[in-house]
């Protein structure tokens, strides 16, 4: 008589609860690990648009009329806007700066010698325990509407 090889229900119960305990621990650190990647290029893309407003600054002497669209003429010295979203020619509006965004980028204040720009985040990226980064012409890195501390998110 041949007895047939076969995994029994104890077996499959058993390979089935540690796919699950291995998955339940995976997909948070995958989706941990996809924020902190969202959340880098959102940096490096402030840091580019401080590095395009000290240019204006070097050029202008000024931080006024580096603003975009929808702001406000903080300055009072043009039609260029001093507030809003990134005017295309000093730099992209959201981050990445082509597809889908998960940050949304802003010049916030602007005056003869200061600045402030965030990073807001948007669509998935929503939740983020970091909220909302800033980063001022003195290059001081806070954050806004975060659960974590400002080092933590701007160092991790």
């Amino acid at each position: 008589m041949n007895r047939q090889q076969a995994f029994t229900l104890i077996e499959l119960m058993i390979a089935v609860a540690i796919v699950g305990i291995l998955a339940a621990i995976a997909i948070p650190a995958y989706q941990d690990s996809v924020m902190k990647s969202h959340r880098a290029d959102a940096k490096g893309a402030l840091l580019g648009l401080a590095s395009a407003l000290e240019k204006h600054f070097t050029t202008n002497n000024s931080y006024c009329d580096a603003g975009g669209s929808g702001g406000a003429d903080a300055c009072g010295s043009s039609a260029v806007n001093d507030t809003g979203s990134p005017s295309p020619t000093v730099f992209a509006s959201q981050s990445p700066a082509t597809g889908t965004a998960y940050y949304l980028l802003t010049l916030s204040a602007a005056t003869a010698t200061t600045y402030t720009i965030q990073a807001a985040p948007t669509g998935t990226q929503a939740s983020d325990k970091c909220g909302t980064l800033i980063l001022d012409n003195l290059n001081q890195k806070t954050v806004s509407g975060a659960t974590l501390d400002a080092a933590t998110c701007w160092n991790r």
